[in-house]
């Protein structure tokens, strides 16, 4: 019924199909009601609805809703915020507190975006840390400049 040169057809179709869906970013969503204790760690964007209790890493972006909550770290290259987060808050380019936010922990951002009504406790650096004339000889803020490049 099926030849052999349609079969290797399909195969190398089928090859290229998985090999391209490897290489796309990928949406990851834990829903509303779900609880997850452990690390999660992914290179796609990632929604967070339910509970996770441990840290979250993307190499994307991270979009915790407004029922979502995340008790430990979040480290990422971007992120919305409109939910929960206790822990440190780590992210590379734009952090978005949506107004429903509230985060307990160190914020460390490139850019940061807060809504009317969002709330931390915490610091919150922006940017390299520049450093102050005085202390451009000191060795030890040299070594705290090695370490933001």
């Amino acid at each position: 019924m099926f030849n052999k040169s349609s079969q290797e057809g399909n195969s190398i179709k089928a090859q290229q199909m998985n090999s391209s869906s490897v290489n796309s970013n990928s949406v990851n969503i834990i829903g509303q009601g779900t609880s997850i204790q452990g690390e999660i760690i992914c290179d796609g964007d990632i929604r967070i609805d339910g509970m996770v209790k441990g840290s979250v890493t993307s190499k994307a972006k991270i979009v915790i809703g407004i029922s979502g909550s995340v008790d430990g770290d979040v480290i990422c290259d971007n992120a919305d915020i409109s939910g929960k987060i206790f822990g440190t808050v780590e992210v590379d380019e734009l952090l978005f507190l949506k107004s429903s936010a509230y985060i307990e922990g160190n914020i460390t951002t490139g850019k940061l975006v807060v809504e009317a009504g969002a709330k931390f406790n915490g610091s919150c650096r922006m940017g390299v840390k520049e450093i102050k004339p005085s202390e451009k000889n000191n060795p030890q803020t040299q070594e705290l400049r090695k370490e933001a490049v």
